[in-house]
């Protein structure tokens, strides 16, 4: 992301000197899809994912438990379905050897490669967490849930 922020400053700098390195733009579109399909999962993981629950809140543990077990459930079915419809995008651009619209003319299979490969961790890391959380729910273990799946500290 930094090398994207600053090839696109000195993009724009040079742009007052008419010239112009050319495809900041893609490749900063590139580093934003990647960047945010891995960053997904790795915000799961620090517990940062924006949540509201106000009844939540209200709840006793072992309805908390649930709520979060219907959250992360919510979640692992989401990042699922997404990292599903993604390998579709993927294959036809290896089928076709797909190239962007553009003149770096980037072969498509490998931003897309290291996109689908961010979802397909999103997927496998929240499946993960929403076995376990599931797994302690049915055990009565609403502490383990809370540590798992739970809003901890910022509650």
């Amino acid at each position: 992301m930094l090398l994207s922020v600053c090839s696109t400053l000195f993009d724009i700098v040079a742009r007052q000197f008419h010239l112009s390195l050319g495809g900041t733009d893609e490749l900063s579109g590139y580093a934003m899809a990647i960047a945010t399909s891995w960053g997904v999962a790795y915000t799961l993981i620090d517990k940062a994912h924006v949540r509201i629950d106000i009844i939540r809140s209200k709840a006793n543990t072992g309805a908390r438990a649930v709520f979060d077990c219907i959250s992360i459930t919510a979640l692992a079915g989401t990042a699922l379905f997404i990292a599903v419809k993604a390998w579709p995008v993927l294959e036809k651009s290896i089928r076709f050897n797909s190239t962007a619209n553009t003149t770096m003319e980037t072969p498509l299979w490998i931003p897309q490669s290291l996109w689908l490969m961010g979802w397909g961790w999103f997927a496998f890391t929240s499946s993960i967490l929403a076995v376990g959380a599931l797994w302690s729910l049915i055990r009565r273990d609403f502490d383990a849930v809370e540590t798992a799946v739970g809003m901890g500290e910022n509650e």
